[in-house]
């Protein structure tokens, strides 16, 4: 690796808001927590409307049962401003990573949630190079092979219970 190749420690949303803005065919998020500020998620729904092939990826269980709680609720406002939700279904996924066109690329510590970017330290590197951003991208479209695409019928079919706890974690989430 050849240090042009590589931008360290870069930890702040408009970073990641900057790789959403700019993708011009795709971007691909592996997350295991899924509690976007406002920014990210107004940017991640006005790249799906403008047809950018928005895809995120969030496990099948919790690890924290009200954070995971949340991450439903925000996937589900996703799915239905018109950004593909997939849940992993080969226990719990704990990759943070963002894909973007054919030399854009981040992975660190780094969760999409508030804390992340604004409390934890957290490190993400963000790569500017074809060859890592392509193995991250075969990656990601190899693990939706054992994901399910989250639908406005999947949440619709969910218990009253169910969308309680995730509209109730929800107003948790600043904390989270």
């Amino acid at each position: 690796m050849f240090p042009q190749d590589l931008i360290i420690n870069i930890t702040a949303s408009d970073e990641a808001e900057g790789i959403i803005a700019g993708a011009k065919k795709y971007i691909y998020i592996q997350t295991p927590y899924l509690i976007p500020e406002e920014s990210i998620l107004e940017a991640l729904i006005i790249a799906a409307n403008s047809g950018i092939d928005v895809r995120i990826m969030v496990p099948c269980m919790p690890d924290h049962p009200f954070v995971y709680r949340a991450t439903e609720y925000y996937a589900k406002y996703l799915v239905a401003h018109g950004v593909k939700v997939y849940k992993y279904n080969d226990g719990f996924i704990h990759a943070k990573t963002m894909v973007s066109g054919s030399n854009i690329s981040s992975v660190g510590s780094a969760n999409q949630d508030f804390r992340s970017y604004t409390l934890n330290f957290e490190v993400n590197s963000f790569n500017y190079n074809p060859a890592l951003t392509q193995e991250l991208k075969k990656i990601f479209e190899k693990d939706l092979d054992k994901c399910t695409l989250l639908t406005n019928d999947y949440f619709a079919q969910q218990s009253s219970w169910l969308k309680f706890k995730q509209y109730f974690s929800r107003l948790l989430s600043p904390i989270f």
